[in-house]
């Protein structure tokens, strides 16, 4: 691979040529093993520990044989599986023939031709514009947004093109063939413009759907579900569980349905939800719950932003009487606030005490002080105790 460099936008940018110099190591060098540079300064600036503990899934035994994968390798696997049963898939974004920032696309280009996998210029309207032409076109589009922080060039196309396609043209066209990857959430060190929680902006456009997976098993299968879904998908992907999770995958494609919260852990006495990494920390927080106050917490990773699975909520929320919602994005107008409304609506009477939000602050993503701003399992557990006592 090439070195990493940052262009004055704060974004990152490839260049073949000799090892990146300067501040752009720090971002995402332990995550991207770019260079042995990149390794060694990572040492010399020690970095906190992660605020979760990754806890891999059961291994699935439903789906065929499986291969120990870790989350950037399953969505891999996925995009290998789409580009080796459907002809007309291509992959294209910024940097993702040779394998992107990430590796997500590592070896497809080798494997499947410059026709089918290749880069496009630094330009995310461009991007997804180009994307939804292909998916007209009858085609099946998967874009790469390089971060999601950089999706909002591309709102236009995605909330005023992409999303209204089939409406407008009353049927006749549409561009359900489209699916956008895009790296999000927290990173540990990604600071304002790598590690936004954009969800909440597109949950409010009628016409996508919105998914962001919590671990490779449901990265695989959520993404090959999204590519194969007939409406306009964005995939988040969470950019800290890359390399920090690692399941048993199948190898074959296989797909999980969409709009369809797990429960994965039942309780009686409070409901837990959560999305992407934050799952992960509320699984801690209903361990924490049970050994300190004896608390039986049900765990729900929602898995599809939009539209949502208002069922398994409102069901869970019915039989405990009371619900904690956790998102990294700022808390105003997150999308912790449409499940409380919702919950509220369909559950007043159920409910023991008021819904409880534990989210990111509205303040711009900070650097040094993440730690402060994130939802960890302190400020959760917090909420737990003050939900129960209320």
């Amino acid at each position: 691979g090439g070195s990493t460099v940052f262009r004055p936008r704060g974004k990152l940018e490839t260049t073949s040529h000799g090892v990146g110099t300067g501040v752009q190591n720090c971002l995402g060098a332990s995550l991207l093993k770019l260079s042995p540079i990149c390794a060694s300064r990572t040492k010399t600036h020690k970095r906190h520990a992660a605020h979760f503990t990754f806890q891999p899934d059961p291994v699935p035994t439903q789906y065929g044989p499986t291969q120990k994968m870790n989350l950037f390798q399953s969505v891999v696997s996925a995009l290998d599986n789409t580009l080796a049963s459907d002809p007309t898939a291509v992959i294209f974004g910024e940097d993702v023939a040779f394998g992107g920032v990430f590796r997500c696309t590592v070896g497809l280009r080798d494997k499947y031709g410059k026709d089918r996998v290749f880069n496009t210029p630094l330009c995310e309207q461009g991007i997804v514009g180009f994307g939804i032409g292909v998916a007209v076109a009858g085609a099946t589009a998967i874009a790469e947004i390089q971060f999601a922080d950089y999706i909002y060039p591309a709102f236009d196309q995605i909330v005023n093109e992409a999303a209204k396609y089939r409406y407008r043209s009353g049927n006749m066209f549409d561009c359900g063939r489209l699916t956008i990857r895009a790296p999000w959430g927290c990173v540990g060190h990604g600071s304002l413009y790598h590690s936004q929680s954009p969800e909440a902006f597109f949950a409010h456009c009628p016409g996508l759907k919105i998914v962001i997976p919590r671990g490779p098993v449901q990265a695989k299968g959520l993404l090959l579900s999204c590519i194969s879904d007939q409406n306009p998908c964005i995939f988040f992907e969470p950019k800290i569980l890359y390399r920090a999770a690692v399941d048993q995958v199948p190898v074959d494609a296989y797909t999980i349905p969409l709009s369809q919260a797990e429960v994965l852990q039942e309780g009686s006495d409070i409901t837990l939800i959560a999305w992407g990494t934050q799952v992960h920390v509320m699984k801690e927080v209903a361990n924490m719950a049970q050994e300190k106050l004896g608390v039986s917490c049900e765990v729900i990773d929602l898995q599809t932003i939009l539209p949502w699975d208002t069922e398994t909520v409102c069901k869970s929320v019915a039989k405990t009487g009371r619900l904690l919602i956790s998102h990294e994005a700022p808390v105003t107008g997150g999308f912790a606030a449409e499940i409380s409304s919702t919950v509220q609506e369909e559950c007043f009477l159920n409910l023991e005490a008021p819904i409880s939000r534990v989210c990111g602050y509205d303040t711009p993503f900070p650097h040094i002080f993440e730690p402060f701003y994130i939802p960890d399992k302190w400020k959760c557990f917090e909420a737990v105790k003050k939900i129960i006592n209320y």
